[in-house]
């Protein structure tokens, strides 16, 4: 079984969730070409950007009680991909 980070989510709130890809990366000196975003229907991706080490995604809304699976995919600029998956809560604050 996979042990996926929780974070809280205040659905009244516009955060950024970072991937930091950079320990990943360094092995090879490789750096992030592409990073897209897997956001299920609820909560709402206002944007994305990645600086070659790490991934960025803001998202906002959602609904109090549920739980959403959020997905990084990146692409190298030496041609490998991989995913990493956190769950984001939605709760009052």
């Amino acid at each position: 079984m996979i042990a996926f980070t929780k974070l809280a989510h205040d659905p009244d709130s516009t955060l950024d969730y970072t991937v930091d890809w950079s320990q990943w990366l360094l092995r090879d000196g490789d750096t992030i070409a592409s990073a897209t975003w897997t956001v299920p229907t609820g909560i709402t991706q206002e944007s994305a950007d990645n600086d070659g080490t790490t991934a960025v995604v803001w998202l906002s809304a959602g609904t109090v009680g549920e739980s959403y699976q959020i997905t990084s995919h990146i692409v190298t600029a030496g041609g490998r991909s991989e995913d990493h998956s956190f769950i984001i809560v939605c709760e009052e604050k």
